[in-house]
């Protein structure tokens, strides 16, 4: 039970996740919205082929490098779930990288199988459809939409979204990181805490050497 209630918040955001795709992709049509707060709010179907915020690695085996890398990275979040409860760190810190690892895992299954599992999911000119699966995207908070002033450095001239359209995998990757950001020194009290005690221990010797050396 030590280690089974944080697996099982992750197994419920992985299930979570899954549902509300799956019910996207069944229900909606490519580019379909549904208005849930005015204009602010809005279910919006789109897939994400590449990284967040629709970023994509231009290569042909780009997106079969990026989805081994997520397999990769999940596994290594696993372990580190695991090793974390193990040394007995605040739960909080376990609750966090349990959302983490729920997100990750959600958003590989998109990538690893999507392509095959899903008709039309994987692009037409990928070399196979495995690995090479699109993420859905639905949840669009609309703050701002627009073109960009010519005088912005970088942006200037492009037309942008303030926010990304994301999913539950993402929206729980973002809690878990937020809240470890925000209570790092809570979290991480006592690695702080041995620096702390180390780098005193150093300045101690070297007054001595000093005094000695006098």
């Amino acid at each position: 039970m030590k280690y089974f209630k944080f697996y099982i918040l992750t197994i419920v955001v992985i299930i979570l996740d899954q549902v509300v795709k799956l019910l996207i992709f069944n229900n909606m049509d490519m580019g379909d919205e549904i208005p849930v707060f005015g204009n602010w709010f809005k279910i919006h179907y789109t897939v994400n082929p590449g990284m967040a915020f629709g970023l994509e690695i231009g290569s042909e085996f780009g997106k079969f490098a990026l989805t081994t890398f997520r397999l990769i990275a999940m596994v290594g979040i696993g372990y580190y779930l695991y090793s974390l409860i193990k040394k007995g760190v605040p739960q909080g810190l376990s609750w966090c990288i349990a959302l983490i690892l729920g997100g990750a895992v959600g958003n590989v299954i998109d990538s690893t199988f999507y392509g095959v599992l899903l008709e039309g999911n994987a692009p037409a000119s990928a070399a196979t459809p495995w690995f090479h699966g699109q993420v859905i995207d639905m949840f669009y908070v609309d703050i701002w939409e627009g073109r960009v002033a010519d005088w912005v450095p970088l942006f200037g001239g492009d037309y942008l979204s303030l926010w990304p359209i994301f999913n539950v995998a993402d929206a729980s990757i973002f809690c878990g990181v937020s809240v470890i950001l925000i209570f790092q020194k809570v979290f991480f009290k006592e690695h702080i805490d041995e620096e702390s005690m180390a780098s005193t221990d150093v300045e101690d010797e070297m007054e001595s050497e000093k005094i000695s050396g006098v």
